[in-house]
């Protein structure tokens, strides 16, 4: 989804996440910097992510930002990190995507080749996090369709642009 977004709106970037998780046989390898726990605690130590947590037992973090000029940064990030940006920067525009329903979660976290012990962990997790999503102030959209939910997401991103009264967040 944030890939089709960044592909389509060129005033974006998108910071790329690190983890220590293992990369699903179905994602790119660019997907994430895939890192050890030893790298990742290194440059926890280092003041090195602008927002870092554990979920499900691998770290997932942003490093410190590093965007061209006049460009957006986009993060793709869970709830934990969200709390952790909007502490650090109280305007941050927050987007929750969410999936139409729990079938439809599961279905996708299975094609995209999670074992099934986490699509389970995962299940949890997002039931919890749509509430504390809704509780930061985000824009809650629901991912229906790919166009559409970018369409709906850059619509969120212009209309914050536009109250803020110039071109970038």
């Amino acid at each position: 989804m944030v890939d089709a977004l960044i592909e389509r709106y060129p005033e974006l970037w998108l910071s790329r996440s690190w983890t220590t998780r293992q990369r699903r046989p179905t994602e790119s390898e660019d997907a994430y910097v895939f890192v050890t726990t030893a790298e990742f605690e290194e440059r926890i130590a280092e003041g090195g992510f602008l927002e870092y947590a554990s979920f499900l037992g691998n770290y997932y973090g942003t490093p410190t930002l590093d965007a061209p000029e006049g460009r957006d940064v986009v993060l793709e990030i869970d709830v934990q990190g969200a709390r952790q940006v909007i502490k650090k920067d109280p305007e941050a525009l927050l987007i929750f995507l969410q999936a139409p329903d729990a079938d439809e979660q599961e279905a996708r976290l299975r094609r995209r080749g999670d074992v099934p012990a986490k699509v389970e962990q995962r299940l949890a997790k997002a039931a919890e996090e749509a509430d504390a999503g809704l509780e930061l102030g985000a824009f809650v959209i629901t991912n229906h369709d790919i166009d559409e939910t970018v369409d709906a997401m850059w619509a969120v991103i212009e209309k914050a642009r536009a109250a803020r009264g110039r071109n970038g967040l």
